[in-house]
């Protein structure tokens, strides 16, 4: 009997169609003499963190209820290189490949797989350094530029927006309370606006 091997399709847009990712990895699976136990399909972008049906793939894995994973190309499962590491990372751990049909594998019971899967985590670390650089340089350009991160000191968005309401219903009579429930905010902050317009009075 062959590996168990469940199948991961995805397109980006609704406008396309899984047919042809699943024909071929299906016809791949009968000559390689897989045993496929699924097959699994979404429409997602290559970016978009929710995957349901990947996620469902990921959890047989953990469960060692599958040997292998197969896809056309990489970046139909992975969203970057970070993320993909990361896979295979726990992949490794239960004992999971992953194989592209395209040739591109990570088979974790070779030492060519292992290799691979070392470089790529050196690669993940190196793309993670450049984004915490481009990062730091993007705030300090925009800094550069007078532009302030954060909120402001004394500055309550919120407070200050609801502010009319409070004191129009305290105005009516309203207790603290009351205005706090009928606003959705803490009775604190009543007290605040309330002394605030007190103290600029």
């Amino acid at each position: 009997m062959g590996q168990r091997t469940a199948i991961y399709c995805r397109v980006s847009t609704s406008d396309q169609s899984c047919s042809r990712q699943e024909w071929e990895l299906l016809e791949y699976s009968r000559i390689a003499g897989f045993e496929v136990v699924g097959v699994w399909k979404e429409i997602a972008s290559g970016a978009k963190n929710t995957r349901p049906e990947r996620k469902k793939v990921m959890a047989l894995a953990q469960k060692r209820q599958i040997d292998l994973i197969l896809v056309t190309e990489l970046t139909r499962w992975g969203r970057s290189t970070i993320d993909l590491v990361q896979n295979i990372h726990d992949l490794q751990r239960w004992n999971v490949s992953l194989l592209a049909q395209t040739g591109f594998q990570f088979d974790v019971s070779t030492p060519q797989g292992k290799l691979v899967a070392s470089l790529m985590a050196t690669l993940a670390e190196f793309e993670r350094d450049l984004l915490r650089e481009r990062i730091r340089s993007g705030i300090a350009a925009a800094k550069a530029r007078g532009h302030t991160f954060g909120r402001k000191i004394g500055e309550r968005p919120k407070s200050d927006r609801l502010a009319p309401k409070v004191l129009k219903l305290l105005e009516e009579g309203r207790s603290y309370r009351f205005i706090a429930s009928e606003l959705k905010i803490s009775k604190n902050t009543v007290m605040d606006i309330v002394h605030r317009s007190r103290v600029q009075i």
